[in-house]
């Protein structure tokens, strides 16, 4: 029964991990461009985010396996569940767990930067010379990447070396005494873990925060009012009615617009102007349009029109899922901030929830019936991703304030792509613990665990768990008798983070007050979008101001269903060619 049950849950999860290559595999292609593709940087990005993805989406699956030990009606363990099988459960997770931190690292700190620099390195010229090899541009990105194996090595002596927290008050209960490491080993991957997570939070406030705000009224906006082929014909003939207007004038002056008047050269002057930003519109019309494009380009225009409709209700859903969220987040930080158990002495960890957490409470619930609460987790965890591309997308990639690179459908260089994959494997380690530790933490750390709190002097006769509901209890960090210890065994992934925050209690503390810092900027960042129209898939052919006014008339926030019924047929309805 027990290889049975754990061996389904594990199936779950190699779907989940099918279904998750193809989202990669379809961001990319829709994001990269089609005129310089690099299949060694496609299948890095590829596999890179099927990684961090995979990270986040076994949380599910770890709180499945170590609650499947346990029947929450009857508060105790289930017969099979033995203390052996138990650990057995828990060090398969480990494994995994370890496997799936020591990818994510090495792919963000090796595999792409040298990946970045293997591309860089290309000359197409020197190539087909014969003056550059395949193994000259190798060991060119190899010593460019020593310095992040330097970066590597450091991470790990620091860790090694580093002092952990000393035992404080609050910290003599067990759980938390199993938490401080002895093993410099296991100290130096616990500190590198921290550090990433750390850095990913800066990116995690910034752009995931962003994003979160911008993707449902986005949604609920970005319904254009024209029509991709209306728009195209309109412009086809607003050109040739231009061109013929300048040879008209060209005709009367035989070349020479010297000899025009004032108001011809004016005129000509104008329609110059005007046919370089018809141009840009015509161009612009192509690209919404996919012409020009790969096959999967064009299908995911086509099916972007066809659920148009949809988006004003799918927007206002998202909505309520991001509101929610937020507010459970709020919830959790205000928790942290007047009942953690040591406070900032062991970075804010919580004992046990003391305010209710929507969120937390419908992942509790739902995990009593798996995969119920995967499905809710797989939902929230890719609203989040989605708003983390979405950020990277809105803001680009920067340096202080200058932009280096920027993220559009299908315009992404391969250099920008690499960049944002790197960003959204640490926002990732960054989203990990704001699941786990903010947004459901007694799903994350227990799910739907129970104990039998009777206590054992009881005489026979005397209520019992199976006749007295009100004795069964959830577990949490702070159940320290005898009862609570025989059946409650934390999830892995709870483990690894608080094991961060009791160790160096300074990576607890940034990690804190980030959620807050990431709550304000959401607030901030959605309130002003609300009176603004978002410019999300901006097409930046130049930067000059005709071609930004274009770009806001492909992106206008008018609805009309004939535009969306246009756009998916591709044919222009005569009523409107006559306009």
């Amino acid at each position: 029964m027990a290889l049975l049950q754990t061996s389904l849950i594990w199936v779950v999860y190699a779907i989940v991990i099918t279904i998750l290559i193809a989202v990669a595999s379809i961001f990319i292609y829709v994001y990269q461009t089609p005129r310089d593709r690099s299949p060694s940087v496609t299948l890095t990005c590829i596999f890179a985010i099927t990684t961090l993805l995979a990270t986040v989406f076994l949380l599910p699956i770890d709180v499945a396996l170590v609650s499947s030990t346990t029947s929450s009606a009857l508060g105790r363990r289930k017969d099979w569940a033995s203390q052996d099988v138990v650990d057995r459960i828990t060090y398969s997770l480990t494994i995994v767990y370890y496997l799936l931190y020591s990818l994510d690292a090495v792919l963000c700190l090796l595999v792409i930067p040298f990946t970045y620099f293997f591309y860089e390195e290309y000359d197409e010229v020197a190539t087909e010379s014969g003056e550059q090899t395949i193994w000259k541009r190798f060991w060119s990105a190899f010593k460019y990447t020593i310095c992040f194996m330097a970066i590597i090595v450091i991470l790990f002596l620091v860790g090694f070396f580093v002092p952990v927290s000393k035992k404080r008050d609050g910290q003599d209960l067990d759980y938390f005494k199993k938490l401080l490491t002895e093993n410099h080993g296991e100290r130096a991957l616990t500190f590198t873990l921290g550090l990433l997570t750390t850095i990913g939070l800066c990116l995690y406030v910034v752009y995931t925060s962003s994003g979160l705000a911008l993707l449902p009224i986005s949604l609920i906006k970005t319904a254009p009012s024209v029509s991709s082929p209306n728009l195209k014909a309109t412009t086809g003939m607003q050109l040739d009615s231009n061109r013929e207007r300048q040879r008209q004038l060209e005709g009367r002056c035989g070349g020479n617009p010297d000899i025009l008047s004032s108001k011809d050269r004016r005129e000509l002057d104008t329609l110059v102007r005007e046919e370089r930003t018809l141009i840009r519109r015509q161009r612009l019309v192509e690209e919404a349009r996919g012409e020009g494009r790969s096959w999967l380009m064009k299908a995911w225009i086509r099916i972007e029109a066809v659920f148009r409709p949809v988006k004003l209700l799918g927007g206002f859903l998202l909505l309520l899922i991001a509101f929610a969220t937020w507010v459970s987040m709020a919830l959790t930080a205000i928790d942290k901030a007047k009942n953690s158990v040591c406070k900032h002495r062991c970075g804010y960890i919580l004992g046990h929830i003391n305010v209710f957490n929507p969120v937390n409470w419908i992942f509790v619930q739902s995990a009593k019936v798996f995969p119920v609460d995967y499905v809710i987790f797989t939902i929230l965890a890719l609203l989040f991703f989605s708003s983390s591309v979405i950020g990277i997308a809105s803001i680009g990639i920067r340096f202080l304030w200058i932009r280096i690179f920027q993220i559009r459908k299908g315009h992404t260089s391969p250099q920008a792509l690499l960049l944002a994959t790197a960003m959204l494997m640490l926002t990732a380690l960054a989203l990990n613990y704001s699941l786990s530790m903010v947004v459901a933490p007694q799903y994350a750390t227990f799910g739907p665990q129970t104990f039998c709190d009777r206590h054992p002097g009881l005489l026979d006769g005397q209520p019992d768990c199976s006749s007295s509901k009100h004795l069964i209890k959830p577990c949490s960090e702070l159940a320290n008798n005898s009862a609570a210890k025989r059946v409650c065994t934390p999830s892995v992934a709870s483990t690894f983070l608080n094991r961060v925050t009791i160790n160096f209690p300074f990576f607890g503390i940034v990690f804190f007050w980030a959620q807050f810092i990431f709550l304000g900027i959401y607030l901030i960042v959605f309130v002003t979008s609300m009176f603004r129209s978002p410019k999300l898939d901006e097409r930046q052919l130049d930067e000059d101001a005709e071609e930004a006014e274009e770009e806001g008339l492909l992106a206008s926030t008018g609805r009309r269903f004939d535009a969306t019924w246009q756009d998916v047929t591709g044919r222009a309805t005569r009523r409107n060619d006559r306009r």
